[in-house]
């Protein structure tokens, strides 16, 4: 293969593996660049086959991976906003503008420049709620004059 022994061109692909995670990062491809380096380093030590160092990549691979998303769950980064994908998140505690009456707990409300459908109770076209929860992309919402009476147990479910 170009002249090149085995071990070197997993070691390659460990280094365009790196490459890759840096360009477009998703914490994936470390893995399987570390697990490039290692069956470049068994290739190198133990002279294996083709076949065995594909496989030992495969199952290099796959472990590595399984292991990297294990320290990540034990150990998660921390965020200054932790709710910076979580759009609904964000939306608790704002004010929002019923723009349909809310008619037998369900209606729809603006928060901002969009337009959520909502569950509450009771309340006229223009009416100014606060979200309190949601629940499959639909907001929970009380009247605003209500907000101060909620407690921790009647907010809904993120």
């Amino acid at each position: 293969m170009g002249g090149l022994d085995a071990h070197w061109w997993w070691l390659l692909l460990a280094a365009l593996l790196g490459i890759a995670e840096i360009v477009a990062p998703g914490i994936f491809l470390v893995w399987m660049a570390a697990a490039a380096v290692l069956t470049g380093l068994a290739a190198y030590a133990l002279d294996l086959p083709l076949a065995y160092q594909i496989a030992t990549f495969a199952l290099l691979s796959v472990a590595s991976v399984y292991s990297g998303r294990r320290i990540y769950d034990r150990n998660p980064v921390r965020s200054q906003d932790p709710l910076l994908n979580d759009r609904i998140a964000r939306l608790i505690g704002q004010s929002a503008e019923a723009v349909t009456a809310i008619e037998n707990g369900e209606g729809r409300v603006r928060v901002g420049d969009s337009v959520w459908p909502a569950r509450g109770p009771n309340a006229p076209l223009g009416t100014r709620l606060v979200i309190t929860g949601a629940d499959c992309g639909i907001l929970s919402v009380v009247p605003a004059e209500d907000q101060g009476r909620l407690t921790t147990g009647d907010r809904a479910p993120r």
